[in-house]
């Protein structure tokens, strides 16, 4: 009697437990594969394996291995014979019945051919009863509650699981009947089935084990599981779309939707925190928790695209398997993406072939480049063309037809933005030489274009993953040059800075030296006593060094709060060099770079003095100009000369981004001016977010009760870090509420849209611009960002309170006084004045106070009619002569 009799069309693999590779060669598809099956006769039953190649060693792996891939389904060999190209395997008390033996031989025969990765999970094949695919998906499941943080170990999972046969086939069972696109749709009977088996579960581990996984299975809304290759056999990987807050334990930061990805090659996840929401996809250095690597970043996200108009998501992938090229795991994560999301064709929304949609329309999918994939983005897009995706080269931007990032230096500007205001508002001089000390080199984009952005840089000293480079007295000109010579080099590192150019005392060290002897002058420059230093505490005194400013434009967590340890830095890599907030005698921090600082590390420095906003404000500027790029392709299409328009207006789209930024860093340093007058408007506001925006406070960096009620007895105000979190969550819930309002179609608002895009475009495209798919999202997010940044945050918030009227109702209000007041000219006028910065921002504060007075009084006299603009304007000049108040005086 045989068991497992294999099929025909198999590919030769390339290791005994290796991945498929989709790729085959003709000739690999002449070969014929490994075939195993099971035979009973009167010695008894044996597994038989035909590597079918006996003259090609390389077809057969070593016996051991062999044996050690049966005793993973929990078959113990005894005993092995080679008949020719055939061997044989007779088991040690071999007890199991027929059927699993027949999914044995599946299984392994699907390891032997490169299928999956034959490991500790194919013991549920036995103890289950559940096929090697099945198997896969549990595997996948599991790795995905391990990212998220369910705290235990795949051999203690397996061992659970296995102990619960029949709760492992009902979650399959329940996972078919939800996703099965040829089932009839219905899965209570599973759901409940399911859940009587959780409540047999007679531990809290194997009760939380098996709550996670239901929970799971009823949180995924979509997989492309039942999908088929073009070979016509299942695809190579999975991937889970999920709704998070449906999770067991979802934690304190809930993405909108995610997508786990799931391989022998690559695993990875997507996070989105709204559903129209975009971010960049890095290749991760962090396989065990780079989900909670891309929470954070995604936390981030949110809230630095508040002045765009997708919400923030973000993305990571770890290469599961040496020998995989990044580039290759990356089209997989990408492909698998798509495969769970909806296209639009001809207009309407198109959900993928075979695939169950468990939640409502949602084609809006868009990527970038991140850390390791700053050149995929053609990649991407050409996968993009491959499905036919609606967004063509806009699903990915920066690609070979889209903006460069690095040579835009654009990332980079946008924060040294911040470092200029900042500077500005401390009375410090940057026409004068200023002194810096950096994390990264200058082969980076925000580094190195940051390093450049001025001639009066003093940089005394940086460091890398690599080197540290210490120069205790540079010459500005010099170092410039040399700055700008390593910067023009295809890959450049601080060992290629030359030497004679480094003033006295200086020099470049390796990061893996045993110490490194500190110079008179080095010591000095950076405030030590110690003679001699490890690599790691030299990197600590970097970071201490008494400067004008701390350039962050690398990758870490470098900084924390005396209040916090390192593990709540979530980047252990660095764990050895974190200094703490305190510490830091930097004058000025600019965060090219995400999460240098933990919240709490902003907020504490910003306490003792020290000036800072986030990296969320800082480095807004590239996420702006992609988001930029992307509506500027959907609007332009595919008209002939699209790439040579969008190529012309580098520029103006650079200084629009540029433009935002300084918006909204000036939004911060308004309501930073009158923090402790504002504090119980802003304490009001903090409410209004938890409520309304479902902002958790703690969550996100913003104050606690009892924290407030100190600032209140000591007359301080939110630090700029808090004000900047108040600012950006504002923009988000403003945002979403006109949204959800009609405002936004109003003929008042119509220049919103036209003013977004630059005039060679309008006059190039006016019907692609009229016609946006996003036109209403643009509106609002304008609108909202205008709001916030004019009136400061908060302020929305109390008008509804006092006067009980809407988001939408504010915003038509205060479009009358812009007109009225002529706003925008005011407003320029203001900045462009000779006047000093204090005496600045004392008259936008002034105008400020106006145009909220006005704007409340023309609430109150509409009498709960639609407050057109125009309507009341000479209602609001008489106002204003009887007050003896006009727009000029403002």
């Amino acid at each position: 009697m045989s068991i497992g009799v294999p099929g025909e069309h198999r590919t030769v693999p390339l290791a005994l437990v290796t991945t498929r590779n989709p790729m085959k060669t003709a000739v690999q598809e002449q070969i014929r594969s490994p075939r195993a099956w099971f035979e009973s006769n009167n010695r008894g039953i044996r597994a038989f394996v035909d590597w079918d190649d006996s003259e090609d060693s390389r077809n057969r792996p070593p016996l051991a291995d062999v044996c050690a891939l049966f005793l993973r389904f929990d078959l113990r060999v005894d005993k092995v014979e080679s008949f020719g190209g055939v061997d044989a395997f007779t088991f040690d008390d071999l007890q199991v019945d027929l059927a699993t033996l027949h999914r044995v031989a599946a299984a392994a025969e699907a390891g032997f051919n490169g299928k999956w990765q034959v490991d500790g999970f194919a013991q549920l094949v036995t103890a289950a009863g559940i096929g090697w695919r099945e198997t896969v998906l549990v595997r996948a499941m599991c790795r995905f509650l391990a990212q998220a943080r369910w705290g235990y170990s795949e051999k203690y999972v397996v061992e659970a699981l296995s102990r619960a046969p029949e709760f492992v086939r009902a979650i399959m069972a329940l996972f078919r009947a939800r996703f099965d696109p040829a089932g009839q749709g219905g899965f209570t009977d599973e759901a409940e089935f399911v859940a009587e088996l959780v409540e047999e579960a007679t531990s809290l581990d194997d009760d939380r084990i098996r709550r996670s996984l239901q929970a799971l299975v009823l949180a995924i809304v979509r997989t492309n599981w039942f999908q088929i290759a073009e070979d016509g056999q299942p695809k190579p990987y999975l991937a889970f779309k999920i709704d998070s807050s449906s999770l067991f334990d979802p934690g304190p930061v809930v993405p909108f939707r995610e997508i786990f990805v799931h391989s022998d090659d690559v695993e990875g996840v997507h996070l989105r925190s709204g559903a129209v929401a975009r971010g960049g996809l890095r290749w991760s250095d962090r396989p065990e928790d780079f989900r909670t690597e891309v929470l954070g970043l995604m936390k981030t996200q949110a809230v630095k695209n508040a002045p765009i108009v997708p919400m923030g998501a973000k993305g990571a992938f770890v290469v599961r398997r040496a020998g995989i090229a990044p580039v290759a795991a990356y089209e997989t994560f990408i492909r698998a993406l798509l495969d769970v999301t909806d296209n639009i064709v001809a207009g309407r929304v198109i959900h993928p072939d075979r695939v169950v949609c468990a939640d409502g329309d949602d084609p809006y999918l868009v990527v970038a480049a991140d850390k390791g994939t700053a050149r995929f983005s053609d990649v991407a897009n050409g996968i993009a063309a491959e499905y036919g995706f609606w967004l063509g080269d806009a699903f990915a931007s920066g690609g070979s037809a889209g903006y460069d990032h690095k040579a835009m230096g654009i990332t980079a500007r946008g924060a040294w933005v911040a470092v200029e205001r900042h500077f500005a508002e401390a009375g410090m001089d940057m026409s004068q030489p200023f002194t810096v000390a950096g994390i990264g080199d200058m082969s980076g984009d925000v580094f190195g274009n940051g390093m450049l952005l001025s001639r009066n840089i003093r940089l005394i000293a940086a460091f890398d993953h690599r080197h540290i480079f210490i120069d205790p007295s540079p010459n500005t000109t010099v170092s410039l040059a040399e700055r700008e010579r390593l910067a023009a080099l295809p890959a450049s590192s601080w060992d290629d800075y030359n030497r004679t150019r480094i003033s006295l005392g200086g020099g470049v060290f390796r990061r893996s030296a045993k110490s490194v002897s500190m110079s008179p002058e080095a010591r000095a420059a950076l405030g030590l006593d110690a003679d001699n230093l490890t690599p790691d505490e030299l990197i600590q005194a970097i970071l201490r060094a008494p400067v004008d400013l701390l350039w962050n434009g690398g990758i870490g967590t470098y900084v924390r709060s005396e209040r916090e340890s390192d593990v709540d830095a979530q980047d252990p890599v660095n764990d050895r060099v974190r200094v703490t907030a305190a510490e830091l005698r930097a004058k000025v921090v600019g965060e090219g770079g995400n999460l240098g600082f933990t919240e709490r590390a902003r907020i504490d420095f910003a306490l003792r003095g020290g000036r800072i906003n986030g990296d969320f404000i800082d480095n807004a500027a590239g996420v702006a100009t992609s988001d930029l790029e992307v509506n500027l392709k959907v609007a332009i299409g595919e008209m002939p000369g699209r790439d040579h328009l969008l190529a012309t207006l580098t520029d103006d789209v650079a200084g629009r981004v540029l433009d935002g930024s300084r918006h909204s860093i000036l939004a911060i340093s308004l309501a930073a001016a009158q923090a402790s007058y504002l504090l119980e408007r802003h304490i009001h506001l903090i409410g209004n977010l938890e409520v309304e925006g479902g902002i958790d406070p703690l969550v996100a960096g913003l104050p606690t009760v009892t924290e407030l009620g100190r600032r209140r007895e000591l007359g301080q105000g939110l630090t700029r870090p808090e004000i900047a979190i108040l600012v950006a969550q504002s923009k988000n819930l403003v945002s979403q509420e006109l949204l959800a309002s009609t405002v936004v179609d109003d003929d008042a608002f119509n220049g919103r849209l036209l003013a977004y895009f630059p005039p060679a475009v309008v006059d190039a495209v006016p019907a692609g611009i009229e016609n946006h798919p996003l036109r209403r999202e643009i509106i609002a997010t304008a609108i909202a960002d205008e709001l916030v940044n004019r009136v400061g945050p908060g302020t929305i918030y109390r008008l509804q309170e006092r006067l009980g009227v809407s988001t939408a109702d504010v915003a038509l209000a205060y479009e009358t006084v812009r007109r009225v007041l002529d706003l925008d000219a005011v407003w320029d006028e203001c900045l462009a004045s000779a006047a000093t910065e204090e005496a600045r921002i004392d008259q936008l504060t002034e105008v400020r106070e106006l145009v909220e007075h006005l704007t409340s009084w023309l609430l109150r006299a509409q009498n709960g009619a639609r407050p057109a603009p125009d309507a009341f304007a000479a209602r609001i000049e008489r106002l204003m002569r009887a007050t003896k108040v006009t727009a000029l005086g403002a």
